[in-house]
């Protein structure tokens, strides 16, 4: 027996802000009950997803170990909102954990699966990660409450790798293996790392740009010792003492230089080639940036993962800022077949060969093991990984806007203090200004 699917969501609340379409349907109430056999075969499921969220490879898998077929949508906000205004949503939705969570939750458009994790004999809540407490919202408060989604895969983003040959090259001693550094120790070692000739950078000293700029600096505020939220989260404060040193050291690493930014984009758009290529010597992908890593023979033996730099006097933490996932839309009209599916993707085969292939560390704690560790350097890199795990913490997000919307706005603003036209109190005051503007409104939607 199926739950029932909510009505439609209604054309009129979905209000576009800053450029990104957003959902605004009323915060509904707990979940109907859940049949206890889920999925059966011969259903079809329909997933919105990125290419390299499901594979035409896992779409087949799907069919011969479940019986069900999976019909794939290319992710699109846009399509997203005409599916579920007509009634006919997706019946999976990929998301990232850690943004997108309080945000649809917050508009009442993402199944309760607190339920379904009850009865589940593969996605047992002991087993979970606290990483997937990014995708539990409590109508307040991202991390806790209700379960809405869950992590594929994660990495402490703040964390970084190094080519410790580069860093012989340029005589500079490698950073401590267990004990972080500072974030200014951080920069001016990748000073020191970088290398320009005629005028053009041929060695990054290091990348630090996070997921997403708003979530970076989000994390950076934590670990100054505050937010760049208020209290909550209806507003940004970059004047506020920790959250102006977080943009402030942000920006710092921008004007030097250093590191790829929109000031100085880098020509392969992400860290992995260009590391890859003895190009960059730090980058700060976490964990997940291995899966390339380990594919590389000369290049493995050469990488070291590190802790999370801190701020002097500020707190250790080590967030994850992305934990892409998936969710189940409210109106779905199969959510028993999606969550089968559900249960597949996280915790069976598929979830296997993740863990087993070094992208990203296993969010259910049983399938750590598959974890990489044949080699030496593998075990270098999972002896610190292991030591990072007791750091981790959730970076509550503001439920009020996306962080794509909030990222077009900072890209609009900040490169002229990056480029030096621009102090850091002119630049704190109009982020202020433009985002707060965007948060009110979404505010006003959510009710």
């Amino acid at each position: 027996m199926q739950t029932h699917a909510r009505a439609p969501v209604g054309r009129r609340r979905f209000l576009a802000l800053g450029g990104t379409a957003v959902a605004t349907a009323a915060l509904g109430g707990c979940a109907l009950p859940v049949s206890g056999s889920v999925g059966g075969p011969g259903e079809t499921v329909t997933v919105m997803a990125k290419p390299d969220d499901i594979s035409a490879d896992l779409v087949q898998q799907a069919r011969r170990d479940l019986g069900v077929r999976i019909n794939t949508v290319l992710y699109s906000t846009s399509k997203l909102i005409a599916m579920m205004t007509d009634g006919n949503p997706p019946d999976l939705v990929r998301g990232v954990g850690a943004v997108d969570a309080p945000y649809f939750a917050a508009r009442g458009v993402m199944e309760n699966l607190d339920p379904y994790f009850a009865k589940s004999a593969v996605l047992r809540p002991a087993d979970l990660d606290p990483v997937n407490d990014l995708w539990r919202y409590d109508g307040r408060t991202q991390g806790r409450g209700p379960r809405y989604g869950m992590a594929k895969d994660f990495s402490q983003d703040s964390m970084y790798w190094y080519n410790t040959a580069l860093f012989d090259q340029a005589g500079v001693a490698c950073p401590p293996e267990l004990e972080p550094v500072t974030f200014d120790e951080w920069l001016d070692t990748a000073k020191r790392l970088t290398r320009r000739r005629n005028g053009q950078t041929t060695v990054f000293g290091g990348s630090y740009n996070g997921v997403l700029t708003p979530n970076l600096l989000a994390s950076l505020a934590v670990a100054a010792g505050g937010s760049i939220f208020t209290e909550d989260f209806s507003r940004v404060d970059f004047t506020a003492p920790e959250a102006r040193k977080a943009l402030g050291w942000y920006i710092d690493y921008c004007r030097t230089r250093v590191g790829p930014s929109i000031v100085q984009p880098d020509p392969n758009a992400w860290d992995g080639p260009t590391f890859q290529a003895n190009r960059l010597a730090m980058s700060n992908s976490g964990y997940w940036l291995g899966g390339l890593i380990n594919t590389d023979g000369k290049l493995a033996p050469l990488s070291r993962l590190a802790p999370a730099p801190v701020f002097a006097g500020g707190r250790r933490t080590s967030p994850c800022q992305a934990g892409t996932g998936f969710w189940i839309p409210s109106g779905s009209h199969r959510k028993d077949a999606a969550w089968r599916v559900f249960e597949w993707f996280f915790g069976e085969a598929p979830a296997k060969a993740r863990a087993s292939g070094g992208w990203g560390i296993p969010t259910l704690k049983s399938l750590r093991p598959l974890m990489p560790d044949q080699e030496d350097y593998q075990k270098r890199v999972l002896k610190v990984q292991e030591a990072e795990l007791r750091h981790f913490s959730v970076i509550a997000f503001t439920p009020y806007a996306s962080a794509d919307s909030l990222y077009a706005l900072f890209n609009q603003i900040a490169p002229a203090a990056m480029n030096g036209a621009m102090s850091l109190d002119t630049l704190a005051r109009r982020l202020n200004s433009a985002m707060n503007d965007q948060l009110k409104r979404g505010k006003e939607q959510v009710g």
